[in-house]
């Protein structure tokens, strides 16, 4: 049926929740040809002239109920769909779900247009047309480690799968190093688009995704991958979500690459789900973990969360049997030595905070002693810089800046201390409490552990991998790599020695995951060691510590999900959080049937005026309570405010925010 006369449902882009909503527009005989559904359109808006930018999400017959005249839609912005039902679906399930705006989903999930590069895909669509689709003959590679296509079988018939992968490294045919989970996945997302499906797998940060595309470059034909890369320009991305588009393909990428526009989706992977940068900063907050949920249930296919260890969330959805357990065909687990409460006799070990047991196990691999192979020894440390926080030699009290009350560190030895906030230089500090004047270490960080380790073996290159100096790849060389967690280079053949210092100050985080995030830290480090080296970890024992040194990772997330029901905590129950002035907040939590929660917490006190409130309830009254609650934001959002005194036509801005699952909170 020709588009000419018929009705376009328009989603309009903006952020203001009172226009989230399909509006009515009549599309006109001139554009009958390109008003599809999916397209960018330009539509007027009320009055004044205005024109807003959005998508047409679908058409209908003329509705007869309508005694008025639609406007027309003023212009299809490209031809190109961009939009397909099933990311559509998605955005508004997920928004929905999480109180917030269909808008703010799509900007993740749909790039800004680029003309040039939109131009040349059209192009080429324009040159293939009528041919026959491409999409070369390979053989589907087995998956390792789990049995004969156990793993194959269970995505072919569209499972849910709390995957627990093999802990070592993997040596690629181009002679590259990457993690063993790296290869799994590849393998599992080459085999859905060797069957003619799609496959999208989420990681958390640029390490891990250069690792999956360098496993996917070894066995799956280069235009099948689709890497859609946060650092990448806007050509680049616009680029790959075309080619996303275009037909099945392997998507790869970070937290928004859940969205992508992929057809016949055969799998939905995401490696390492508990990690902290799956959870999306900006409105509706929605983690990739449960955006990935959501897709899998509207689209089908199979799910995948894998890691190294098992998170509290997908435990719980192992337990009440949406997702099934599986691990390796025979346990591999690395060498792990606990050395809590053993102190170091060497005076350069002490000084570098590493136990007798430890000490000798990074000079056996860095000398060749004892029959140890000679090669690199990973140090993993829990503060990146020099002397991170400092306090008064005297009296011990945090100093602080003098300027703004910043933490006060040292960037390097013999520097003068600066301020962690302002950068304002501590060259006339005195300590409030007792007015000295000097200086002693609270915490060491990376550049400290360096030098004192450097002193210790004389002659040993010393590598630091934090933040501001990243390393990716180190040699087999004999060298002591000192890294911050998460930013462990990979070594060739893997390291010969790793060494696990700062538990005890990691542990110390006030945090409800403190210990989930160790055991994460911990489990990802130990993967990198060569066969049968040993990994000591320093200063910690206990429930804890038996966990990372027996593998037994779904017990102890067991254990820790029946703590968070008695505390009910999520993932036991679900969070929103209500931000904003105190009134305001009143009113939205009134908004909420109280039939429907099972507490509310608080309002206390959340900084610059403003108050916070918590809601506890149930998984099934999440829908409930999202609809009453982005029905007071809408409320709130439309309210007329007063101009301040002086201030004509001045609007103050809506304070209210609410935060569904805010991982802010524990």
């Amino acid at each position: 049926m020709a588009a000419a006369g018929r009705v376009a449902r328009i989603v309009i882009d903006s952020a203001l929740p009172q226009l989230d909503h399909f509006f009515d527009y009549r599309v006109p005989d001139e554009l009958a040809d390109s008003a599809v559904p999916g397209v960018r359109v330009k539509v007027p808006l009320r009055s004044a002239g205005r024109i807003a930018e959005g998508y047409l999400v679908e058409l209908a017959a003329d509705d007869d109920a309508f005694e008025g005249t639609l406007s027309p839609i003023e212009a299809v912005v490209s031809p190109v769909p961009v939009l397909t039902p099933e990311v559509w679906a998605l955005a508004r399930r997920v928004a929905d779900r999480s109180a917030g705006t269909a808008n703010d989903i799509l900007r993740l999930a749909v790039p800004g247009r680029q003309v040039r590069v939109e131009k040349g895909w059209l192009a080429q669509r324009e040159a293939a047309a009528g041919a026959e689709p491409a999409h070369p003959s390979i053989s589907e590679p087995p998956v390792r480690g789990y049995g004969d296509r156990v793993l194959e079988d269970a995505v072919a018939k569209g499972e849910r799968l709390a995957l627990q992968v093999i802990p070592r490294l993997a040596q690629l045919p181009s002679g590259e190093w990457v993690g063993e989970w790296a290869v799994t996945l590849a393998t599992l997302a080459t085999g859905c688009w060797a069957r003619g499906e799609s496959a999208i797998v989420a990681v958390p940060d640029y390490r891990d995704l250069d690792q999956l595309a360098a496993a996917l470059a070894a066995i799956a034909p280069a235009e099948a991958v689709v890497r859609a890369d946060a650092s990448q320009s806007n050509p680049d991305r616009y680029r790959a979500f075309l080619a996303a588009l275009s037909g099945s393909r392997i998507v790869i990428g970070n937290r928004s690459v859940v969205y992508a526009p992929a057809s016949k989706l055969g799998m939905v992977a995401v490696w390492d789900d508990s990690d902290p940068l799956h959870a999306e900063p900006l409105s509706p907050y929605v983690n990739t973990r449960d955006a990935a949920l959501v897709r899998q249930e509207l689209q089908g296919g199979a799910l995948i969360f894998a890691g190294h260890t098992r998170s509290v969330e997908a435990q719980r959805l192992v337990d009440i049997g949406w997702m099934r357990d599986l691990g390796p065909e025979r346990a591999v687990l690395p060498k792990v030595v606990l050395t809590a409460n053993q102190t170091a006799a060497e005076s350069a070990a002490r000084a570098a905070r590493i136990p007798s047991t430890a000490w000798q196990a990074a000079r056996a691999a860095l000398t060749g002693d004892k029959g140890v192979p000679r090669g690199p020894v990973l140090i993993q440390v829990g503060r990146p810089g020099y002397a991170p926080v400092l306090a008064c030699a005297s009296c011990g009290q945090a100093a602080r800046c003098n300027r703004c009350e910043g933490p006060l560190g040292q960037s390097r030895a013999g520097a003068v201390p600066a301020c962690g906030w302002c950068g304002a230089l501590a060259t006339d500090w005195k300590c409030e409490h007792c007015e000295h004047t000097r200086f002693r270490m609270v915490t060491v960080g990376a550049g400290r552990t360096a030098e004192e380790l450097g002193r210790a073996f004389p002659g040993v290159r010393v590598i630091v991998s934090d933040g501001d100096h990243p390393v990716q790849t180190v040699g087999d060389a004999a060298a002591i790599v000192v890294a911050t967690r998460g930013a462990e280079p990979i070594a060739a053949g893997g390291y010969r020695a790793i060494l696990l210092l700062d538990g005890e100050r990691m542990l110390a985080r006030e945090n409800l995951r403190v210990a989930e995030d160790c055991l994460r830290w911990w489990s990802n480090a130990a993967a990198l060691a060569a066969p049968g080296a040993p990994t000591v970890l320093v200063g910690v024992s206990g429930a804890l510590g038996r966990a990372f040194a027996t593998g037994r990772f779904a017990d102890f997330a067991r254990a820790e999900l029946a703590g968070r029901r008695e505390l009910r905590f999520p993932p036991a129950v679900r969070l929103a959080s209500i931000t904003g002035a105190a009134d305001v907040v009143e009113e939205a939590v009134s908004a909420v049937d109280p039939t429907l929660l099972i507490d509310v917490l608080g309002p206390a006190p959340h900084g610059d005026g403003l108050v916070r409130s918590i809601l506890r309830f149930d998984y099934a009254r999440g829908t409930e309570v999202a609809a009453a609650v982005r029905a007071a934001t809408v409320r709130n959002a439309t309210r007329r405010r007063r101009a301040p005194a002086g201030k004509t036509g001045f609007r103050p801005a809506p304070t209210l925010r609410v935060r569904f699952d805010d991982p802010d909170i524990l």
